[in-house]
């Protein structure tokens, strides 16, 4: 079964006009060119974004989109 990267997931939660954490966080990781895009692994998207996701003002928010991904993805 296909299972989509969590940026081709996250990419489903973006909204310009939405001021909801996720959807900012998914605002922004479009322009992130160096985002890891394919991956569907937490740690390597999660150290990541520890080290180079300056835009993101908290990990609970990727921790709540990656929930949400899981949900998605079963």
């Amino acid at each position: 079964m296909y299972r989509k990267s969590f940026y081709q997931y996250l990419m489903t939660e973006r909204n310009p006009d939405n001021t909801d954490e996720v959807a900012q966080f998914a605002n922004n990781a479009f322009y992130d060119q160096s985002f890891p895009k394919h991956s569907q692994n937490y740690e390597k998207i999660s150290q990541y974004l520890e080290l180079s996701g300056e835009y993101l003002p908290s990990m609970t928010i990727f921790d709540q989109a990656w929930q949400m991904y899981l949900e998605k993805m079963n």
